[in-house]
């Protein structure tokens, strides 16, 4: 069975809209037109991230033995992975630098029924289409909408496996519908924050702030909750997470902290705001970081578990 475009776009969460190629490939967006187009006049660098395939999954429930895509790679930012997971298990990695920039990728699936997610890499642009099963397949159920707000961390960027992101992690416990606008580089900056059409999320994350520590005037950070809570209003619950520990500066560490404290304060102000506290969330050793910056493999897996335990005592879906 191989599925068109319009039953793929049923099985693809992490998506605002979609757009189909000249060759016939699905393009997912997690940003709107308006959004993109402040980033390619703001920052390339931004523009080139918020296309990417970060935290796009297809998920769903089948019965069949085997699984295959074609898939097109239009821009990588750095080595990822295409990856399945079976039951929660990791059960396939596709590594980006290891494959040609447009192909087939195929799995085998164990015998019997089994929730599928196939994870695309989440610091390159994939565009996928021919999703082809020898079985049915019903559409996975999620929980509530996250729109899910950061920086490189949030993309994705660290653990260099689209499925071992903080965020990926995560979610496979918490299973909620989201969409992460999570950018490499990213600051709160209130110009990103718009209105999309359509959409209203019942919850959001805010991790930012690890690119701009260094700031004395915060009123970037003012204005960013400002904006925000005008256009969703104080009644949806946000979570603020504040940066994490930086290896990579320790002579800044002061002054992250005291960042982490106006941070805390300025978002505070708001009654459907918690804040969590990034520092608690990764222990402060280079083995759990790439680069004593962004959390690797281990870090992100200590980073999504912890998050989610907190996630649930704070909201109690």
């Amino acid at each position: 069975m191989v599925l068109t475009n319009e039953e793929l776009k049923e099985l693809y969460f992490g998506a605002y809209e979609f757009e189909e190629t000249k060759d016939g490939y699905l393009q997912a967006f997690q940003y709107s037109k308006r959004q993109m187009e402040y980033f390619k006049g703001a920052l390339d660098f931004w523009y080139e991230r918020s296309m990417a395939s970060n935290a796009k999954t297809l998920e769903f429930t089948t019965r069949a033995e085997k699984v295959s895509f074609d898939y097109k790679i239009i821009w990588k930012g750095s080595p990822d992975s295409f990856e399945l997971a079976v039951d929660g298990l990791i059960s396939g990695i596709v590594y980006v630098k290891d494959i040609m920039d447009s192909g087939t990728i195929e799995w085998d699936l164990p015998k019997g029924e089994k929730k599928v997610v196939i994870y695309l890499p989440a610091d390159a642009v994939a565009l996928i289409k021919n999703l082809t099963l020898d079985g049915e397949v019903k559409r996975a159920v999620k929980g509530k909408k996250v729109l899910w707000l950061g920086d490189s961390i949030t993309q994705g960027y660290g653990p260099l496996r689209s499925g071992c992101t903080y965020v990926s992690v995560a979610n496979r416990i918490l299973n909620y519908d989201i969409i992460n606008q999570g950018i490499g580089g990213y600051i709160y900056d209130k110009n990103s924050l718009m209105e999309m059409e359509g959409y209203r999320p019942d919850r959001i994350i805010v991790a930012l702030g690890t690119n701009q520590y260094g700031d004395k005037d915060m009123s970037a950070v003012e204005e960013y909750y400002e904006t925000l809570m005008s256009i969703y209003g104080e009644d949806i619950p946000v979570i603020c997470i504040t940066p994490l520990w930086r290896g990579d500066s320790v002579d800044g560490l002061p002054q992250l902290m005291t960042f982490c404290d106006k941070v805390r304060d300025i978002a505070g102000r708001y009654s459907n705001v918690s804040i969590l506290d990034g520092m608690k969330m990764v222990p402060h050793f280079p083995e759990y970081f790439l680069d004593n910056l962004h959390p690797n493999c281990l870090g992100c897996e200590v980073y999504g578990r912890n998050l989610a335990e907190a996630v649930k005592e704070i909201w109690r879906d």
